[in-house]
Order: structure tokens, then C-alpha cells, then sequence
């Protein structure tokens, strides 16, 4: 995991949840975790990552994600014991 991929976990589970983090940035944080992103129909991504499973949206028009979907990766995250 490089720095980006760093601050951007740092981003995911700081409190007040930010409404400007690039959905792009997530995606490969994801990745260097170790985990696989598959295309699901329109918007939605699916993404497997130490045997937890989520789906979520790609945002749109605007390719930064809101404060609900940084709620959700952060669930997410926490399902799969990346953070406590």
C-alpha cells in the first residue's frame, strides 16, 4: 500500500465523513488491499475483498462519492478486518 492508498483509508474512516473522496482513489485502495472489483449492470461494482462481498455505485455524474457511501465502505471495511 503506497501513501495515497494511505490517506485515502485515513479519508474512509475519519469522522465527519468527507463528501470529496475520487471514487477512482477508492477503487484501487480496494485493490491494493488485495481485493477484486467486478463490473455489475449499469453503475454498480461489485467488490470481494477477505471473503466479504458489497455492492456499490459508482457516483454520477460527479466522480467523487458522498457521505453515505463513505459510511458504507467504511462498514464495508470494518466487515472485512481491514480497520477495527
Amino acid at each position: 500500500m503506497n501513501r495515497k492508498h494511505k490517506r485515502t483509508l485515513e479519508w474512509i474512516i475519519e469522522k465527519p465523513e468527507r463528501s470529496d473522496i475520487p471514487w477512482k482513489d477508492i477503487e484501487a485502495l480496494i485493490v491494493a488491499l488485495g481485493g477484486e472489483i467486478s463490473e455489475g449492470r449499469g453503475s454498480r461494482v461489485r467488490i470481494f475483498l477477505n471473503d466479504t462481498r458489497a455492492v456499490f455505485h459508482r457516483p454520477h455524474p460527479k466522480r467523487v462519492t458522498d457521505k453515505g457511501a463513505v459510511k458504507s465502505m467504511r462498514r464495508f471495511l470494518k466487515e472485512a478486518e481491514v480497520v477495527s
